[in-house]
């Protein structure tokens, strides 16, 4: 592994998603809104701590979550046993999934849901969706019939639970799909495609994403039906103040083995699974093997970082935020601030780059790269705009994502199947690590000070955030078609006109004769 190449690469990459944010944010602070400079400064320290545990974490899963999931799939799929190979994807998914960054900053956030009841719940949930996505590629099952079907399960739970959990399970589909979960799953779902020889199973690798979001929305409402007791209004939180300098530091110092100890914990299942792995099929030489040790090490490390950074000094101040602009006289402003930190957020996103180039070879340049990034900051603004209007008006989230939904569930029909797969996949790359550490406490924070629910109202964010991509991505997708139909209709003109003139040549020789 070349660190010292590749590390000042990814510190770059989380650069550029926490810094346009950071920006914003400080000149809020400064020309706007009053925040206490204790409250300033632990910003400022968590930012560069994002910063460093982004870079440090991406490298790490890059080094060693990507390798595993990729010998791990390659290796059971060898067997070609279905009852092994889901078995093991449910294993696997839950395993992979409770390490996920994005989780266990939501399981943390929700004050009404005890945190590791919550992770273990999504866990399994997208475990079980893991499995019935590698019996999908197996069997060549088409996505939309499954989406349809499951979709119409959600939202005929979603009618009859408890308003508690509603807004929680939608938020728990868009955290899991992040920076852990999806090189993991998309390099199982390669492994397992490649049993199948025909045309289309490159094709039905895609979608496995958008599938296994849906597994932890299930799985938090029917945890409403056990629980019920359990999905009550929340109680506002009391944010953190610092005396000076030294209260601050040790703040974070005092944080650091509490996270390190919840991220061994989190970390620990995928990491047993792959020695078992290792001592009983896998059997890697020495190097590859210290490689992957080493990644799962960076991976400890810079995820202990990120969750230090944003428990202590990132999500604070968004509450702040939230709260000091809907208790003042700025209400209004809520919507359009948080479509401007949506937008900048989603555009510095490094997995967004890697789908719009994705798609604009796939399309063959028919739909640029540009064009499709253009299309995700419009989806994301959007999600978080309507977002911030549920927290000022209490609308029930089934009046955004029941029709927004039927619309996505709608294109399938009309789109080629590839761009429905990528845009339900899509959903879970537009509500990255930000959305979750910054944009769901500043809705809370809103809510809090408006006297709503935060529980009905303010959580929801991240669904909202990872549903208007769908709709999107899609429409480009219907834009390419009618471009591609438009474009074989004048070849066929040309073509036509082609003959004809032919004709005509023919018949004025046979003239001349």
């Amino acid at each position: 592994m070349r660190v010292k190449t590749i590390l000042p690469e990814k510190i770059k990459e989380a650069a550029g998603s926490v810094l346009p944010l950071a920006l914003i944010v400080a000149l809020l602070s400064l020309m706007a809104v009053p925040v206490p400079s204790g409250l300033m400064l632990a910003f400022i320290v968590a930012a560069a701590m994002l910063v460093a545990g982004m870079g440090l974490f991406t490298l790490g899963t890059d080094a060693s979550m990507t390798p595993i999931g990729t010998h791990i799939g390659a290796r059971i799929t060898k067997t070609r046993s279905v009852p092994l190979i889901t078995a093991l994807s449910f294993l696997l998914g839950a395993a992979i999934t409770i390490a996920e960054p994005d989780l266990q900053v939501l399981a943390v956030s929700v004050p009404h849901i005890d945190t590791w009841l919550l992770m273990l719940t999504v866990s399994a949930g997208v475990g079980f969706f893991l499995s019935t996505s590698m019996l999908r590629i197996l069997y060549g099952v088409e996505l939309r019939w499954l989406l349809l079907g499951f979709y119409a399960l959600v939202f005929i739970l979603a009618g009859v639970s408890d308003a508690g959990f509603l807004s929680v399970a939608f938020d728990s589909g868009g955290v899991t799909t992040g920076p852990m979960t999806v090189p993991f799953i998309m390099a199982m779902g390669a492994g397992v495609a490649s049993i199948r020889s025909d045309r289309n199973a490159e094709s039905d690798s895609f979608g496995l994403v958008g599938l296994c979001s849906i597994g932890p929305v299930l799985a938090v409402l029917l945890l409403g039906f056990i629980n019920p007791g359990a999905g009550g209004a929340s109680q506002a939180q009391a944010l953190p103040s610092w005396g000076d300098t030294l209260e601050l530091g040790a703040s974070y110092i005092s944080s650091l083995p509490h996270y390190l100890l919840e991220t061994g914990m989190a970390l620990a299942p995928i990491v047993i699974i792959f020695l078992i792995f290792q001592a009983a099929c896998l059997h890697l030489r020495r190097l590859p093997f210290t490689k992957i040790i080493i990644g799962v090490l960076y991976t400890y490390a810079g995820l202990t970082l990120f969750l230090a950074g944003v428990n202590v000094g990132f999500s604070p101040l968004g509450t702040y935020l939230g709260s000091a602009l809907a208790s003042g006289g700025a209400r209004w402003a809520l919507a359009p601030i948080a479509m401007l930190l949506g937008w900048f957020i989603i555009r510095a996103e490094p997995a967004v780059h890697v789908l719009n180039r994705q798609v604009e070879e796939m399309s063959s340049g028919a739909i640029s790269a540009r064009a499709m990034g253009l299309s995700l900051s419009l989806a994301v603004a959007l999600g978080n705009g309507l977002a911030l209007v549920r927290v000022l008006t209490g609308i029930n989230i089934l009046w955004f994502l029941l029709p927004g939904y039927a619309i996505a569930l709608a294109l399938s029909f009309f789109v080629p199947k590839l761009f429905t797969a990528i845009a339900f996949d899509s959903g879970g790359v537009a509500s990255g690590p930000m959305t979750a550490a910054f944009m769901l406490p500043l809705a809370m924070g809103a809510s809090e000070a408006l006297g709503g629910n935060v529980m009905t109202d303010a959580f929801g964010l991240v669904a909202m955030v990872a549903m208007t991509p769908l709709i999107t991505v899609q429409a480009m997708g219907a834009a390419y078609k009618l471009r591609e139909r438009r474009m074989e209709r004048q070849e066929a003109e040309l073509a036509a006109a082609a003959d004809a003139a032919g004709e005509d040549v023919i018949e004025l020789w046979g003239a001349a004769s």
